[in-house]
């Protein structure tokens, strides 16, 4: 004789998902870091539905592409404009709104608030105010590249956006080549064939690299190739010069990061009695290593030194 189906349908295991959702605790008077799905609808977290419908306000990147994704949920909700260019402005209505006793969603176009997106400067100054901040986590497309690259390394590094100029990416990337960590770059489609360029340049043809295409979208595409076939990939397919992309660069050789630890102990000891041009100039010399990013390091460590205290 057959037992009984006691399995619960997927709309009374929602419907009481999202009961117990509603009995959490959301204090009032706080500010709340919301992810929002990268491009796939669905991406979204029952909590963060469950805030997004009880704020007082929903502060976003772009009030008409916020309005449309929460029109898409049922929710309706006001929309404070937040974006890069009056964060320091719309914090200071933030925090009034918070100490009146207000819940304040923040939310970007997509992803995480404050990472490669506006809300950082906006979560500093209400943590400066003495209130409340609370993250609701979810979509990051970082993570998610990473997560499917196949990379393997304990570690990683985000870097974001490449500079846009020239002179300014390449010394980046130079400062980077001999990171023991694999790296994350955002970059868009109008740049992706010449910021591939620089990285070849860089990081040399044998460095795998993955490209993260247009993630959770319709024609999402994860390649990963070494840099030197990079090129030849993007050209194939005129399609692939569009949409959002993630890069990965694997992280570097142990060699790579030895004559990084090098470059450092030789800087360490001409950065006491040299200016860091000098510095640079003399380690390039001394290692073999490219003038321009050991000047990076150089930066790098004298800021660093200048933070330790006395």
């Amino acid at each position: 004789m057959s037992q009984p189906d006691t399995a619960i349908s997927p709309l009374s295991a929602n419907a009481a998902i999202m009961e117990a959702v509603s009995r959490q605790s959301y204090p009032a008077a706080t500010l709340y870091v919301v992810a929002t799905p990268i491009g796939n609808v669905c991406d979204i977290s029952l909590r963060a539905l469950h805030l997004l419908s009880i704020a007082d306000a929903v502060a976003c990147e772009d009030t008409r592409n916020t309005a449309q994704l929460m029109t898409r949920y049922g929710l309706h909700r006001p929309l404070l404009a937040a974006h890069m260019h009056n964060e320091r402005e719309v914090a200071e209505k933030i925090i009034s709104r918070l100490q009146a006793g207000e819940r304040i969603a923040l939310v970007s176009d997509a992803g995480t608030p404050g990472v490669s997106d506006p809300g950082a400067k906006i979560v500093d100054a209400v943590k400066r105010a003495g209130l409340q901040v609370s993250p609701l986590p979810g979509a990051s497309a970082a993570i998610s590249a990473l997560s499917a690259s196949g990379l393997i390394h304990d570690r990683f590094f985000f870097v974001g956006f490449l500079p846009s100029k020239a002179g300014q990416r390449d010394t980046l990337l130079q400062s980077l080549t001999s990171t023991a960590a694999s790296l994350i770059f955002y970059e868009a489609p109008h740049r992706i064939v010449e910021s591939t360029a620089a990285m070849l340049a860089a990081f040399g043809p044998e460095r795998q690299v993955v490209f993260a295409r247009e993630l959770t979208k319709l024609f999402e595409e994860i390649h990963r190739c070494s840099l030197g076939e990079a090129a030849a990939w993007l050209n194939a397919d005129s399609h692939r010069e569009k949409g959002e992309f993630v890069v990965l660069i694997e992280a570097a050789p142990e060699a790579a990061a030895d004559d990084n630890l090098e470059a450092k102990r030789v800087l360490t000891i001409l950065l006491k009695e040299c200016s860091v041009k000098q510095a640079a100039g003399l380690a390039a010399q001394l290692t073999g290593q490219k003038k321009n990013a050991l000047y990076q390091l150089a930066l790098e460590m004298k800021g660093e030194n200048q933070d330790q205290p006395d």
